[in-house]
C-alpha cells in the first residue's frame, strides 16, 4: 500500500478562494463515486467553495477534459482534480491508458502551469481499487489526497504568476 508517508488529511491553508474543477470519469462507478467524495471533502475542509464537476467517459478522456479546462479564457482556474481508475485486464490496454492518461495530465499541467491533483488509480483488481477509493472500510483515500495536493500546489505557487 503506497500511503505510508503521506501528509496529514485537512485543511490546506491559503486555499479558501480558488476556483477548481474536478473531473471524473464515469467507469466503475462505486470506485468513483468515492473518489469524488474525497475529492469534494477535501476542497470543502479547506473553504474552496467555487467547484464545478465535470464528468467524462473515463480516465483516457481525462487529459483533453484538462487541457480544454485549463485553456478556457475566462474564467480561469486555479487548479483541476483529476480522477479515475484503471483496472489491469488480460491485454496491453492497461498500459496504453495508463500511459496515456498520465503523460497527458503531465502536459497540460507543465504546459498551462496549472497544477493537476493526480488521482488516476491504476490497480491490478477489484480490491486495489476500492482499498484506495475513500469509501467505508478503504485503506487510503485517494480522491482526498488528489485535491489536497492540487490545492496546496496552487497556493505554493501563488505568487508567481503564469503566462
Amino acid at each position: 500500500m503506497s500511503g505510508h508517508g503521506a501528509p496529514a488529511a485537512g485543511a490546506v491553508a491559503g486555499a479558501a478562494g480558488l476556483k477548481v474543477v474536478v473531473l471524473a470519469a464515469r467507469w466503475h462507478t462505486t470506485v468513483m463515486d468515492g473518489l469524488l467524495a474525497g475529492a469534494e471533502r477535501a476542497l470543502a475542509d479547506s473553504g474552496v467553495s467555487d467547484v464545478t464537476v465535470i464528468r467524462v467517459a473515463g480516465t483516457y478522456e481525462l487529459p483533453v477534459a484538462a487541457s480544454r479546462v485549463a485553456n478556457a479564457a475566462n474564467p480561469a482556474v486555479d487548479a483541476i482534480v483529476a480522477l479515475g481508475v484503471v483496472i489491469r485486464g488480460g491485454t496491453p490496454h492497461f498500459e496504453y491508458v495508463c500511459g496515456a492518461a498520465t503523460d497527458g495530465l503531465t502536459q497540460v499541467s507543465v504546459g498551462t502551469g496549472i497544477p493537476i491533483g493526480f488521482g488516476v488509480l491504476t490497480c491490478d483488481d477489484d480490491e486495489q481499487a476500492l482499498d484506495r477509493a475513500g469509501l467505508p472500510g478503504s485503506k487510503e483515500d485517494k480522491g482526498y489526497e488528489a485535491a489536497q495536493a492540487a490545492l496546496a500546489t496552487a497556493v505554493a505557487l501563488a505568487d508567481y504568476p503564469r503566462r
